[in-house]
């Protein structure tokens, strides 16, 4: 049977794809991925943006699972908490490097 009733499913991968399809996502994605943790400072500096846009594109992270934070004095400390994630934008940026 091609089609099958895992729509829910489905709408989650999609979700999560989107999610991770946009520029700076990837990026703070794969900075996180590649540096363990970091605050939003740190991210609004490597990626000369204002922090209210690294904030929402965080946010939007977070809403998915995809980051957590874990707050050390007044800052809040990001890491990515899922493992696909992780193993996803791992292959496709090794495999984006492999062709320059």
């Amino acid at each position: 049977m091609f089609m099958d009733n895992q729509f829910k499913a489905y709408t989650q991968s999609a979700e999560l794809l989107k999610a991770i399809a946009h520029p700076v996502r990837l990026c703070i994605i794969k900075g996180l991925i590649d540096k363990g943790s970091c605050n939003v400072t740190y991210m609004q500096e490597c990626l000369e943006l204002p922090q209210s846009t690294v904030s929402q594109h965080l946010q939007k992270l977070r809403s998915l699972g995809i980051v957590e934070t874990q707050r050390n004095g007044l800052e809040n400390y990001y890491s990515v908490k899922d493992e696909r994630v992780i193993r996803l934008v791992q292959l496709l940026l090794k495999e984006e490097s492999q062709h320059d």
